[in-house]
Parts: C-alpha cells; sequence; structure tokens
C-alpha cells in the first residue's frame, strides 16, 4: 500500500462516523497510484435518501471533531450520491440502488483495499 498513514486514520475515522448511522457495505480502496488527487476511497452505502444523507452528516461530524476539515461536498440536495472530499480521502455516500448501478468497486477493482477490521459506530453519550 502507497496511502500514508494519516490517509489511511482519517479513512478509518470517516468509517466511524458512517457506522454511526447505520451505514452498509463498507469499503475502503488505496487509489493513491491510479488517482492522484486523494490517497484512500470509502465507499458505503445506506437504504434511501435520508439514510445517505444522514450517513454523510456522520462522517462530515466525526471527521471535524478529529480537526479534519471537509474541502468540498457534492450531492447532498438529492441524497443518492454524495460525495465529501477530505483531501487525502474521499467518502462515497451512495444509495444502495446507484452503488449497485454504478458499481465504482468495479472502476478501482485493480486497488488493494484497506482494512476496517474492528472499526465500530462511535457510542454516544
Amino acid at each position: 500500500m502507497t496511502a500514508t498513514a494519516r490517509a489511511i486514520e482519517m479513512t478509518r475515522i470517516a468509517a466511524t462516523g458512517a457506522l454511526g448511522k447505520v451505514a452498509e457495505n463498507l469499503v475502503a480502496l488505496d487509489v493513491s497510484i491510479p488517482f492522484v488527487l486523494a490517497d484512500t476511497f470509502l465507499i458505503v452505502s445506506g437504504r434511501n435518501e435520508r439514510q445517505v444523507s444522514a450517513i454523510a452528516d456522520g462522517i462530515e461530524e466525526v471527521m471535524l471533531l478529529e480537526g479534519h476539515k471537509l474541502l468540498r461536498r457534492e450531492g447532498k440536495t438529492t441524497g443518492r450520491w454524495i460525495l465529501l472530499d477530505f483531501g487525502d480521502i474521499i467518502c462515497h455516500v451512495m444509495h444502495e440502488e446507484d452503488r449497485i448501478f454504478y458499481d465504482i468497486e468495479r472502476l478501482w477493482k485493480d486497488c488493494p483495499t484497506i482494512s476496517l477490521e474492528g472499526i465500530q459506530a462511535p457510542v454516544e453519550a
């Protein structure tokens, strides 16, 4: 893997935020070699537009708490495919139907996966 340790840690933090909003089918990819704009992609699914939006909010919230600033957000109004750009990582929060249709994992199939083993949703206080 060539993604930086910082990018991998950011990806794991974002995954906790996604899981806090009951995201499904989390996949993290090291895209640092073919994609020069970011080191990793985090791809997650939600069952409906409201959940997709909530997952994106959860990721933004946990990343901000950890000191990582959101640089760009796209797709929030439709709630079908929300892209969150944190510089080193890009999070794709997708409605499960759109994820199946676009199958972006297939486009990046040559990229190594990043283990998300042990990631858990944050505990509510």
